[in-house]
């Protein structure tokens, strides 16, 4: 029973700590990337795209959708995230609308067959709420829980950054945690960089956290991604670097690290097109955009790694 129990918490304590390093790997020879993605609006739903390098990017199926949105009164699903859990399974989280209080969820085990979608009110709380955007999902090992975490403007809500421009909105990130994603915690402030940001997304780097964000001031235009680097997921987070994109404006950052390099893709939204970054220290960026190759209209995705085996299955069942 003893022996049962030690060969049980070691795979745990082994599958979280693999948990964490994957994310810091080559690409296994088993290995594939894989980006989730909307287009147009996101009315018609998920979209997916491969990768055997990072680079070059193959839409499966003909473009087409994979799973349609069914909840909130907009049915978008727009900026669709997508994590591997702990348990084995996908948990998907996305945004359902430009004016609500809540976000989408659903999970699977093969990415084909989809539980039922959930409407998660995680801002229903917060008088004053105009939006939910872009949320995303990252686990933290030390605790053993999901976070989620979005944008949302609170009208009324830090006033030094107020202006009448982009409709008056003045986003900061938000988030909650679950173990299950059935309970979750309370909605806290997760990051106040100072300035209007939305989009952020968080990758595990060693024992620290990197955030990847984007800054949403409008006068004097900024619309570009930073970096703050946090010793926990939920914070606090250092002040965000200086803009690692260039003059076009930037939006839904997602990001990779390969081992010896990172990758960070994002959306050219004026210019209609996809972009990418590289670094091999966090500091010193290059832009790779021309080196990239994604599906035409793709949108605002985040990208994950699955097997080869997996990518088989999603290629034959559709």
């Amino acid at each position: 029973m003893l022996t049962n129990l030690r060969q049980t918490l070691c795979a745990g304590a082994l599958l979280f700590s693999s948990y964490v390093s994957l994310a810091q790997q080559p690409l296994k020879k088993n290995e594939v990337l894989l980006f989730a993605y909307f287009k147009g609006n996101g009315e018609d739903g998920l979209h997916l795209a491969s990768s055997p390098d990072g680079y070059k990017w193959t839409p499966l199926h003909n473009d087409s959708t994979f799973l349609r949105p069914t909840v909130a009164n907009d049915k978008l699903m727009r900026d669709p995230c997508i994590i591997r859990g702990v348990d084995g399974q996908f948990h998907m989280v996305w945004t359902v609308s430009w004016k609500d209080k809540g976000i989408g969820y659903a999970s699977s085990k093969d990415l084909i067959h989809w539980s039922e979608q959930q409407f998660l009110p995680v801002m229903a709380k917060e008088e004053g709420t105009r939006n939910t955007w872009a949320p995303e999902i990252t686990y933290d090992p030390a605790s053993k829980q999901y976070m989620i975490y979005w944008a949302s403007t609170i009208t009324g809500r830090f006033p030094e950054t107020q202006t009448s421009a982009d409709a008056s909105y003045n986003h900061r990130l938000y988030y909650v945690t679950t173990k299950d994603f059935k309970t979750y915690s309370e909605t806290k402030l997760l990051y106040n960089p100072g300035f209007n940001s939305i989009d952020a997304t968080i990758v595990p780097d060693g024992k620290r956290y990197v955030m990847f964000l984007k800054d949403e001031t409008r006068e004097p235009a900024q619309k570009n991604l930073r970096v703050a680097i946090g010793n926990q997921l939920t914070g606090p987070y250092e002040l965000a670097a200086t803009p690692i994109t260039g003059k076009y404006w930037a939006e839904g950052p997602t990001a990779v690290n390969l081992g010896a390099k990172w990758l960070v893709y994002f959306d050219k939204y004026t210019l209609h097109k996809y972009g990418a970054i590289q670094s091999t220290d966090l500091k010193n960026w290059t832009d790779v955009s021309d080196q990239v190759h994604f599906p035409a209209g793709a949108r605002h995705g985040t990208v994950l790694r699955i097997t080869k085996k997996e990518l088989d299955k999603l290629n034959k069942n559709m």
